[in-house]
């Protein structure tokens, strides 16, 4: 189909990249494209895949490990318990958290942009995760928000059909690059653990919910 087809400033703004950044990936093929006469395109599945693999496989490093501390971007108070069923609903809640935390200096912003990140592409990553998360200007530093869903978000376009139960959203500097990979790789493989989705589900208080994040 047609919108599953990216072209390269789609796939740029998806990766918050440069434009030039995902022509030398395509050209050197580090990144899943197809040339169409002498323009590239980019298959959105392919792209979604490509991206979760890079998470998983950057969450085995140490370094990452020792460079991220949930407690430095995560507070009891930015921890909800959503009854909304639908993704843009759930977005909207958790994006409204989030921007009560004080590095988030418009909240406007960052609602309309999680919405286009999503739209663009889904943030699910599988296991009944997504991560949705954005990097701009206007947020001074790196901040998360969670959500814990007691309805399962049906509308999510997941990578092995299982609905979304817990959201992770994140916002960052524009100019925290490498941190916000980290971030994203670290809580990736974190909540690869069954037993920690399976308590954070289970949970109906914050601080503990929390406590549990926070845990080694």
């Amino acid at each position: 189909m047609e919108e599953d087809i990216l072209t390269i400033e789609e796939v740029a703004k998806y990766l918050r990249v440069s434009e030039r950044t995902v022509y030398d990936w395509a050209q050197k093929g580090e990144i899943p494209a197809g040339k169409i006469g002498t323009v590239w395109r980019f298959k959105k599945t392919e792209i979604e895949k490509w991206v979760n693999d890079r998470l998983s496989s950057g969450s085995r490093s140490n370094s990452l490990n020792q460079n991220v501390q949930i407690r430095n971007i995560l507070s009891p108070d930015r921890i909800v318990y959503i009854n909304h069923s639908t993704k843009h609903d759930a977005l909207v809640e958790l994006a409204a958290n989030l921007s009560t935390a004080p590095q988030v200096k418009f909240a406007q912003e960052l609602e309309t942009e999680i919405l286009k990140r999503e739209e663009l592409m889904s943030t699910a990553i599988g296991r009944g995760i997504a991560i949705p998360h954005v990097r701009l200007s206007s947020i001074t530093d790196l901040v998360m928000s969670v959500g814990i869903c007691k309805n399962p978000i049906i509308d999510f376009q997941t990578i092995d059909d299982v609905p979304v139960q817990l959201l992770i959203m994140i916002g960052a500097a524009y100019n925290q690059h490498s941190y916000y990979l980290q971030t994203l790789s670290f809580l990736s493989a974190k909540l690869k653990k069954t037993e920690l989705r399976d308590a954070l589900l289970a949970s109906t208080n914050p601080e503990d919910a929390y406590e549990m994040l926070i845990k080694e």
